[in-house]
């Protein structure tokens, strides 16, 4: 299946991260368009417009507007009848984009913000058993980062809060440890370069570790010692499991109430 001529349909932070990675893996820029309302942010040598063209069509649609902006966008797309639609879109499942918008195959995809540096998260999820349609998005989705697909799209909301939401959430626990830091009479600074640089080396050696977290977590941990301690404080009453527990159960829950919107 050809990837273009490729639309993208809203360039923001996250579309445009995509974008960017594409094409220093080689998609050429040449078979690109991106329609925005302000053309800001399209990156050198992309066809860049703010209306849909009449008399053309892409082999590839991406949709990456904000989710609450497709009722606008939609009637726009009436007549271009994509071969492939893949969208970025949160809560919004695939039948409330069929409605929507006629095209041959279509694939949900939640990419997170690290693709920008091409070690992102990607989840798909199409309701094709098209080879093709697969093996297409699969290889648009390689090149951000890890590609994971999710074999039932009741599943699509908790992948969202876990992968999609989960680096603000990494960034907010970034923050706090240098907060935490620096309130032990650390200068700021410092203690955010020593915390982005804990969580960045204890994330590499999780990744390529043979044993799961929690037990590098007691392999750092000595009886008795000032790891320990701390982690008496995280595991008391399982209080981090809950936390984070109920942090992602609001963002699901969020994904759903998108979803029932979309629905309408």
């Amino acid at each position: 299946m050809p990837v273009g001529p490729l639309w993208m349909i809203g360039c923001g932070n996250m579309g445009g991260a995509m974008l960017h990675r594409w094409l220093a893996a080689g998609l050429d820029p040449a078979t690109v368009m991106v329609v925005t309302r302000t053309r800001r942010g399209v990156p050198d040598g992309v066809r860049s417009v703010t209306s849909i063209p009449t008399d053309e069509r892409p082999a590839t649609l991406i949709l990456a507007v904000k989710p609450q902006q497709l009722d606008v966008i939609a009637p726009l797309l009436a007549d271009v009848r994509p071969a492939l639609l893949i969208s970025i879109l949160a809560g919004v499942e695939v039948a409330a984009l069929a409605r929507r918008i006629e095209a041959a195959a279509i694939v949900r995809a939640m990419p997170n913000l690290p693709v920008a540096i091409g070690q992102g998260v990607t989840a798909l999820y199409t309701p094709t058993s098209d080879a093709d349609v697969r093996r297409t998005a699969e290889a648009l989705a390689a090149v951000l980062g890890h590609v994971e697909w999710v074999a039932g799209e009741g599943s699509f909301d908790a992948v969202t809060a876990l992968a999609g939401c989960g680096p603000g959430f990494v960034f907010r626990f970034a923050d706090a440890l240098a907060v935490a830091g620096a309130a032990l009479g650390l200068p700021e600074e410092q203690a955010r370069r020593l915390a982005l640089a804990t969580l960045a080396g204890s994330s590499a050696m999780a990744v390529t570790a043979d044993v799961p977290p929690a037990v590098l977590a007691d392999r750092v941990a000595s009886p008795g010692g000032s790891t320990r301690e701390g982690l008496n404080i995280l595991d008391a009453d399982r209080a981090l499991e809950r936390l984070l527990a109920e942090t992602l159960a609001a963002s699901a829950r969020r994904n759903g109430e998108m979803a029932a919107a979309a629905r309408d």
